[in-house]
């Protein structure tokens, strides 16, 4: 029952997204991958830009990861374009994409519910999905109030997710049985089963849903949180030198590797002028705070190494920071 009637409503109700009108591996990569950390409002752009620029892996491939992170830029998350285009470099040398969920998931960037999705979509592999949707529509509707981010939640809930594959009508004349199941569950959290104020009273299931007959709705599914957030402070230097600025690129093992940035210090030059304070920035595990100054000056002034001079006019060439971008629009309203 459980099963069917979400095949039902996403029949009715599902959305209609653009990666779904294919079989094609890459294109439902492309669309999970960019997926993994946003929302499919702004997600869907990004995937019609990245389709229209390299409509293949192999072009994809073919890019070089500063144009791949330019891409990207906005979306956040950078590892993930980074990953994206290593895995584009994966399948080509494979001669094409792997159609199997062990080697789907050898791809870099991917992991279970990824590689179950992208098999069970594009070639109907028998792999249940389990993500933040998933987990809140089986809690909820079996009563499961074991902590979804413990290992023996993480395990029940991947077994649970599993067995409804089972229970599957047969499939339809496309043989996309399984991918439609997934997608049904993905957007039946999406769209009924939300985290707040879901819309039980509509809801098919609303008579089997062991939350809403104990209401318990709001305490399902349960997470422990052990998340520490940290707190950083950073200064940048925009340095204005003959139509010149200097910029350099941010290495492994820091937020935003391969990405762009002015100069960054721990002291303020003399003659800098403060443009912006404290503005706050959220990363997943930290919160940032900047401060921006501009330096206008004659001399070049001496920075570290790996700092290179750009014309000002080129800095859009460059994948930046969320953060850089704010701070500069701060600059360009101060002209």
């Amino acid at each position: 029952m459980f099963a069917s009637t979400l095949l039902q409503w996403f029949q009715e109700n599902g959305r209609d997204l653009p990666w779904r009108q294919t079989r094609d591996p890459y294109a439902i990569w492309l669309s999970e991958i960019i997926l993994q950390q946003t929302q499919v409002k702004q997600g869907w752009e990004y995937w019609e830009r990245f389709m229209r620029r390299w409509p293949t892996v192999e072009a994809l491939a073919a890019a070089s990861e500063d144009e791949v992170l330019r891409e990207w830029q906005g979306l956040g998350y950078y590892s993930r374009a980074r990953n994206l285009h290593y895995a584009a470099h994966q399948i080509v040398a494979l001669g094409g994409f792997p159609t199997t969920i062990e080697d789907i998931k050898k791809l870099k960037g991917v992991g279970d519910y990824t590689a179950a999705a992208i098999g069970s979509i594009a070639f109907n592999l028998p792999a249940a999905v389990v993500d933040g949707n998933v987990y809140r529509v089986l809690a909820r509707y079996f009563g499961i109030d074991t902590p979804i981010s413990t290992t023996e939640g993480k395990k029940l809930f991947a077994t649970i997710a599993h067995d409804q594959l089972s229970s599957l009508p047969s499939l339809n004349s496309e043989g996309m049985g399984v991918g439609l199941y997934n997608q049904a569950i993905m957007d039946f959290g999406a769209i009924q089963c939300t985290p707040q104020s879901p819309k039980c009273e509509s809801c098919p299931l609303m008579e089997s849903c062991e939350a809403f007959r104990t209401n318990r709705i709001q305490e399902l599914p349960v997470k422990l949180k052990t998340l520490k957030i940290r707190e950083r402070h950073l200064i940048y230097i925009y340095i204005r030198y003959k139509g010149q600025t200097a910029i350099h690129r941010r290495g492994a093992g820091d937020i935003w590797q391969g990405l762009y940035e002015p100069w960054l210090t721990d002291v303020v030059p003399f003659g800098a002028v403060m443009l912006r304070q404290n503005v706050k920035h959220v990363l997943t595990h930290r919160v940032l705070y900047a401060d921006f100054y501009l330096l206008e000056t004659d001399e070049k002034p001496a920075l570290p190494s790996d700092y290179f001079w750009i014309p000002e006019s080129d800095i859009d060439n460059y994948a930046l920071p969320r953060l850089i971008e704010i701070l500069l629009d701060s600059l360009n309203r101060q002209q």
